[in-house]
C-alpha cells in the first residue's frame, strides 16, 4: 500500500517528474520534489501534492549536479519522514550537438546530472531501505537507454550508463526487499523535449515541424508522444507491492520505437 510510504522524487518541478510526484500523492505517499522553477509554482505544486495525500509535501533545491546537496537532500527526508521508502530518479537535461563540437561542460553537466546524480541518491537511500527491509528505486531512463540517436553522444552514454547501473544494483540488493528498475520513455513531450526541437532543427537543417514529424515520432510506430500519465502510472506500479518480483527491468513505453 503505497499510502504508508514516502517518496522523493528528483527533477520533479515540471515534466515527468511533476506527472509522478502527482500520481504518488494521489495514491496517498508523502513526497518530496525537487528541482528548478518559480518560486511560486512550486509552491503550488506542494500545496496540490498535500491535497492529494493529506500529508505536507517537501520541496528541497538540491542542484543534482552537485554530490553533497544531493547527499543532503536524502537526509532530510530520512529525518523529516521518518524514513524513506521511494526514490524516483528523473532530472535530467540535454543538448544537441554533433560530437566534434560538443562543449566539454556540456559532456560534463548531462553525465553529472543525467547518470551520475542516480548513483548519489542511490548510494545514500540504499542503507535506510536495508534497515528497513524494503524499498523502491525507479530510475527514469529513456528509449536511448537501449538505441541511439546522432548528435546526443553525451545523453545517450548516461541513459546506457543508468541502464547499466540499475542491473548491478538490483542484484546488490536483490534480498534485501529493495527493488530497481527503470522505465524508458520514447518521446515524451515534455519542456526538455519541446526545448531540444529547434537545437536538433538547427543540427539536422530542417525546419522544427520536420523534427517533430520526421524525426521524434519517425521512431515511434504509434506516431503519437508518450503520455506522461503513462510513464507516471508504471512508476506507481513498480513501487507497488504487486510489482515485488520485478527487479533490474528495464519497461519501454516508447510506442514501439525499441521493437524495431
Amino acid at each position: 500500500m503505497l499510502n504508508t510510504r514516502t517518496a522523493v522524487i528528483t527533477g520533479s518541478t515540471s515534466g515527468i517528474g511533476r506527472g509522478v510526484a502527482l500520481k504518488l500523492a494521489s495514491l496517498g505517499t508523502r513526497v518530496m520534489i525537487n528541482g528548478f522553477g518559480d518560486s511560486e509554482d512550486i509552491k503550488a505544486l506542494a500545496a496540490e501534492l498535500a491535497e492529494l495525500s493529506g500529508q505536507q509535501a517537501l520541496y528541497n533545491p538540491a542542484d543534482m549536479s552537485k554530490p553533497t546537496e544531493i547527499k543532503a537532500m536524502i537526509e532530510q527526508a530520512e529525518a523529516e519522514f521518518g524514513g524513506l521508502d521511494i526514490v524516483v530518479n528523473n532530472a535530467g537535461i540535454q543538448f544537441v550537438s554533433p560530437v566534434e563540437d560538443f562543449p566539454i561542460d556540456k559532456w560534463d553537466q548531462i553525465i553529472a546530472i543525467n547518470m551520475n546524480s542516480n548513483f548519489h541518491t542511490i548510494r545514500a537511500a540504499i542503507p535506510g531501505m536495508k534497515r528497513r527491509g524494503w524499498g523502491r528505486i525507479v530510475n527514469i531512463a529513456s528509449a536511448h537507454s537501449l538505441v541511439a540517436s546522432p548528435f546526443k553522444s553525451a545523453y545517450v552514454t548516461a541513459k546506457h550508463g543508468v541502464a547499466g547501473m540499475s542491473k548491478s544494483v538490483a542484484l546488490e540488493v536483490a534480498q534485501n526487499g529493495i527493488t530497481v528498475n527503470c522505465v524508458s520513455p520514447g518521446y515524451v513531450l515534455t519542456p526538455l523535449v519541446a526545448a531540444q526541437i529547434p537545437d536538433t532543427a538547427k543540427a539536422r537543417g530542417i525546419t522544427q515541424e520536420e523534427v517533430k514529424n520526421d524525426v521524434m515520432l519517425a521512431a515511434q510506430p504509434t506516431k503519437k508522444f508518450v503520455e506522461i500519465e503513462h510513464v507516471a502510472e508504471m512508476v506507481a506500479y513498480l513501487c507497488s507491492d504487486a510489482a515485488q518480483g520485478m527487479t533490474g527491468s528495464n519497461v519501454s513505453i516508447d510506442g514501439g520505437w525499441t521493437a524495431q
